[in-house]
């Protein structure tokens, strides 16, 4: 495995700077590859542009920031907008259909979309639209193994959150998309 560049972008409150510590922590303690996070969020913090990275890798990190990606993960407009730019030919675009629909022509890249709010919603809580988001990208990208992200949420989330967490990325990662 060559080091995959992972770039999670939206707006503070959405989870964005939690999902990325899933991932590093699901790849680098579960999944036993060496992973490396940052984060990034305006003054405004909840409501205003927020985005994180995980760089994972077989050998140590030598570089943490993701000048260009394999993965864009975009959860708002204003983060697909800002972001696009930095995702390599043939990477993979995952984004909530639900909050960025203004798109951009995508023939240099695969795109897959999920209504994450909408699920999230559905299931009882928006704010589990991040995980919904994290189950779906495990599925389409391999992030990291199934087991390694579930057991990551399941040590990241309040445990009265626990069920609901396990379940909203179950239900991202059995969504076969639009």
């Amino acid at each position: 495995m060559k080091e995959l560049r992972v770039k999670i972008s939206g707006f503070g409150g959405q989870g964005i700077i939690l999902s990325s510590y899933i991932v590093g922590k699901a790849a680098s303690i579960f999944d036993g590859k060496n992973a490396s996070m940052t984060q990034a969020y305006g003054p405004e913090a909840r409501g205003g542009a927020c985005s994180s990275q995980v760089v994972i890798s077989p050998q140590e990190v030598d570089y943490p920031l993701v000048d260009e990606t394999e993965i864009l993960i975009a959860m708002s407009q204003e983060g697909y907008d800002k972001f696009l730019h930095i995702l390599l030919e043939d990477g993979i675009l995952l984004y909530d259909s639900d909050l960025v629909t203004n798109l951009q022509s995508h023939k240099n890249f695969k795109a897959k979309k999920i209504p994450a709010t909408r699920i999230a919603e559905e299931l009882g809580k928006k704010i589990v639209a991040n995980i919904v988001m994290l189950g779906f990208a495990t599925a389409q990208a391999k992030i990291a193994s199934p087991e390694a992200m579930k057991q990551a949420i399941i040590g990241s989330v309040p445990a009265k959150f626990k069920d609901l967490n396990i379940k909203a990325f179950d239900y991202g990662y059995n969504y076969k998309g639009e």
